[in-house]
Parts: structure tokens; sequence; C-alpha cells
């Protein structure tokens, strides 16, 4: 739906008249990249006469590179010969009236009969969506929310989720999910000048929740061989078949990691209670920082969240400068449903854990993510610890 920049609520309404129902509204600029960053199929940005006329300018500049096939729209109370041409010069798709609702209708239906030409008379299928899982330090639970939140995402099929281990040397994906691959990541090595969609789906195994699974190699010496091109490839490949593609992580930024947080649109950073963690998390921010990685995009994910640990959840926000998108407490039986193959957001979809990790798929998406209708939520067993089994990446 078109993105309309206004930060007048009497003009929101107005113009919001002359475009189509479901147009999202926006007070900012930088709220409507956060937007164009969450729905990749959008068309047109309107700007409306709140936006300073330069700022108009330079956010059309951008998208014109940036982003081709949305439309800016840029709707003013009064404009004259000069300020036509220095909108079209930027990349101004349409200048109208603030008072021509039809003008705007118009404009917005033109943004999406280019949009269309561009994409395909049908409109292309948009591309999925990558998200990185990751952490500095093994043992906090990475794999199991790596799981669990491509369960979440995949909603039994709703949604078409791949899950990539790339933990290449001690991936653990496939033995929590109880699968037993046919083919690997292992089979594609070589393969960098003619990787595809198709090539690739030969390679997944199904899970029995509607996910797709790439695993990780079966020999640890595999690695050295799966090279950053083709890992950049296969993970360019899946978008196109695949709505998100959720890609577990080594505890390090070795080549693979950092390919894939190259590729990324989200970043999931998984973190636990203790100042080590902390510690080793905090420098992987700063480095995710100089390298520009996923910033805007992190999600960070709190497990084994207890309050008798010591830290609370403020004193973790303050120490690593970013707000805690979900967390998890301890609780047995996230280990025990693993252990049976059966992850939690399918063995208990009520449980505390699994609603984290929609909530966490929430996050992730932009909009909400719910456990399957009639789910009554549950309280975990009174007694018992240990979320996330220390030892399990």
């Amino acid at each position: 739906m078109p993105v309309l920049v206004e930060a007048a609520a009497p003009a929101v309404a107005a113009l919001q008249r002359a475009m189509p129902a479901g147009s999202h509204a926006v007070a900012t600029t930088d709220r409507m990249h956060a937007w164009l960053d969450q729905h990749p199929d959008e068309y047109v940005a309107a700007l409306g006469p709140s936006v300073p006329f330069e700022v108009a300018l330079s956010t059309a500049e951008d998208l014109r590179v940036n982003r081709p096939t949305v439309s800016v729209v840029l709707v003013r109370d009064q404009f004259d010969t000069d300020m036509l041409t220095r909108a079209m010069h930027a990349g101004v798709r349409d200048v109208v009236a603030s008072e021509d609702e039809k003008g705007l209708t118009q404009a917005v239906e033109r943004a999406h009969q280019l949009h269309e030409a561009l994409r395909g008379p049908a409109g292309a299928r948009q591309q999925g969506r990558i998200v990185t899982v990751f952490s500095p330090k093994g043992g906090v639970g990475k794999t199991t929310s790596s799981v669990n939140l491509a369960l979440a995402l995949s909603d039994k099929g709703a949604r078409k989720v791949c899950l990539v281990d790339l933990d290449l040397a001690f991936g653990d994906v496939a033995i929590t999910m109880q699968l037993f691959p046919t083919h690997s990541i292992e089979q594609a090595v070589g393969s960098e000048d003619s990787v595809d969609l198709s090539m690739i789906e030969g390679l997944l195994t199904r899970h029995e929740d509607a996910l797709m699974v790439l695993a990780a190699p079966a020999h640890p010496d595999v690695r050295e061989r799966v090279t950053p091109l083709l890992i950049s490839r296969i993970l360019r490949a899946l978008r196109d078949g695949f709505d998100y593609v959720v890609v577990d992580t080594s505890p390090s930024f070795d080549d693979a990691t950092l390919t894939a947080l190259d590729e990324t649109d989200e970043c999931v950073v998984v973190a636990t209670l203790d100042v080590p963690t902390l510690k080793n998390v905090k420098v992987a921010l700063e480095t995710m920082d100089v390298l520009n990685i996923a910033r805007g995009h992190r999600h960070l994910f709190l497990n084994r969240a207890d309050p008798e640990i010591g830290i609370s959840i403020e004193k973790v926000e303050s120490i690593l400068g970013m707000p805690v998108s979900s967390r998890v407490a301890s609780a047995m039986d996230v280990a025990a449903s693993t252990n049976t193959g059966t992850p939690i957001v399918v063995a208990k979809p009520g449980h505390p854990a699994s609603m984290a990790f929609y909530s966490l798929a929430s996050s992730v998406t932009g909009e909400p993510v719910a456990p399957p209708a009639g789910t009554v939520p549950t309280a975990s067993e009174p007694g018992r610890r240990g979320l996330f089994r220390r030892g399990r990446s």
C-alpha cells in the first residue's frame, strides 16, 4: 500500500482520502524509509506539504537510485516552474497541489502502472528477506532460537520459510529438528557459477511443519571448501523462492557469517544475562557498526532472562545501546521439546517461550505474528530450569 509522509493530522486525513484504502501515513522520511525496508513491494511514496522541499529532493534522489520501482509524488501548497524543474531533476514522478485530490489519485495510479511495467504485468513476486541469527558467544541458545523463530515465521506453511545452517563445522539445526538429510550445502561446493533456485531446492530437507532446511555439512573439514561466493549466491537464490530465509551462524565473525551478515535484511542478536556474553555482544555490535551491517534492523533476543541473575533488562539495554525485542526465561520445557525433536513452538504453542518467539517474529516482520488460532496460553512447569542447555549453540 502507498506510504504518505505528512506530520499535520488534518492534511493526513485529507490526502489519504485521495489515496487507496489502507495507505500508510508516517510523520517523517526516516519512518518512511523504515516502512519501505519492511515492504519491498511498495510502489509510491507521497511527500506531503509539511516535508521541507530540500528534504523532499534528497529523498527523491535517494529513492531514484536505491529503489527505482518506488515513485515519489510531491504534494505542495503552491509551486512554480523552478520548483517543478528541480523536482523532476531529483527524480520526482509527479507534483500535485495539496487541494487537488483527483490529481493525487491519478498520480498514484500512474505510479502503480509504472511499477507493474517495471516488475512485469502481474507484478513480480517480491524477494524474500534474509534473517540472520547471530551471537559472538557459544552456548546461548542460538540454534534453538533459529529453529523456533523459523517455525514461528512459517506459521504451518502460511509463509514460505527456509532455514539455512551456516555453522559449517558444527551445525546442529538438523539434529535439533530430528532431521536426517540426504543432501546438504556440501553438494553445492564448486557450483558457484551455476547456482539457481531449482538447484538449491534439490538440496533442501522438508520438516513436517512445512519448513525447508538447508543442512550444514556432516563433517567439519568441508567448511574450507564452502566459499563466500557460493554462500552469497545460495542466499540470493533462496530469496527468489521464499518469503523468509533464516540463517543460523557460527559464534564468530568467520567468512560464512560475515557473508550472511552482508546479505542480511534483519539480524537477530542472541544474548544471555552474564557479563562475558554481554561484553562479547557489545564488541560484536560495535564491529557491525563499523562494517555497516543491518544498522537499524537489529533485534536483541535475551535467553535465560531470569530476574534473580541480578542484571536487569534496563541495564542490558543501557550496556548494549539497543532495546530488547523479546526475551524468554529459563524453562526445562524448551530443552525437553528440543530433545524429542519437536521444538517448543510446535510442541506447546501457548508456552511462554513460544509466545516470546512469536513476539520476536513480529519484531522481525514488522507486523503481528501469532500462534495458531485457539492456542491457550500455558505456564512453564514450576521448578524447572535450564532453557537452552549450556553447550548447545
